[in-house]
């Protein structure tokens, strides 16, 4: 490979699935010997950030806070495992993910982004966009389904567009997945090979893969024109899935403060006593008992 073919390489990635000369911040014991981290580890991780991210939305809730949480990166990059384990104990009516699909005819013909701006978050909502406007600069671009003057449009916008967000009081994170070629690779071929993944490798997928450069290109772009002081952009390696799902959790927590408010225990009332005679349960219809 040559130089662009390893834009998206990690340090201490050999390219062979191997990840033992990774650093390993939480202690060796909690690594495997090919450097993974260890099951146990990170099922005890996982579930004490995700009672962090309770709070979190507790707060978010009561301080009337607007976050918004950008999710971006090749595909299998590992943006959908963070976002269900973010959002797996959190209420959906405050912690909110969206994945907006193509656009329509109408909406291609309106300003660019005028079919986000619904999507933002509200006060004591946190959003969480898997994938975003950076469509345009990234896949868009990729694939040619914009043409460059839209392509340099959005480059000289998009950071005038979230500098107005910000101003406006919406704390924005923007996250980039970064993945490496042959992991990538490797992903792609196990989803090929179990029938029941196969439908998460789109024809999209495999051009992405075959114009890896190409999307190298357009990353460092991007990264070029919006990664402003107001919004930054913050790299995620995720060769390794758990590592980088405990990594941009924990990161998250850092960057919008809270306090613990979760609530205290409620008292569960007694039943209240009336007067009622049910229907016979007979006259009810029940799903076939299987199990």
């Amino acid at each position: 490979m040559d130089d662009l073919d390893n834009l998206e390489a990690h340090d201490g990635y050999d390219g062979t699935g191997n990840l033992h000369s990774y650093s390993q911040p939480a202690g060796d014991e909690h690594y495997t010997k090919d450097g993974r981290l260890k099951k146990k580890y990170y099922e005890a991780e996982l579930a004490r950030l995700q009672e962090e991210l309770v709070k979190l939305q507790y707060w978010v809730q009561q301080e009337q806070l607007r976050v918004l949480i950008i999710f971006e990166g090749r595909g299998s990059a590992g943006k959908g495992g963070v976002i269900k384990r973010i959002s797996e104990r959190t209420s959906p009516r405050i912690v909110r993910t969206e994945a907006l699909p193509k656009p329509t005819e109408r909406e291609q013909s309106q300003w660019y982004f005028q079919r986000y701006v619904p999507l933002l978050p509200a006060g004591g909502e946190i959003v969480l966009f898997d994938r975003s406007w950076y469509n345009r600069s990234n896949v868009e671009w990729v694939m040619g389904f914009c043409t460059e003057d839209q392509h340099q449009e959005f480059l000289r916008s998009c950071p005038e567009f979230e500098r107005m967000l910000v101003r406006s009081g919406i704390i924005i994170l923007k996250y980039w997945f970064s993945v490496s070629y042959e992991e990538q690779e490797r992903r792609f071929a196990a989803r090929n090979e179990e029938p029941l993944k196969r439908w998460k490798l789109s024809d999209m997928d495999l051009e992405e893969h075959r114009l890896y450069v190409r999307y190298s290109m357009a990353k460092d772009t991007t990264f070029q024109y919006t990664d402003i002081k107001q919004a930054p952009w913050y790299v995620v390696p995720s060769d390794d899935k758990k590592r980088a799902r405990l990594n941009c959790m924990s990161h998250i927590l850092k960057m919008v403060p809270y306090r613990d408010i979760v609530p205290d225990p409620v008292e569960i009332p007694a039943r209240l006593s009336e007067p009622y005679i049910r229907p016979p349960v007979g006259d009810q219809t029940f799903v076939e008992q299987l199990y």
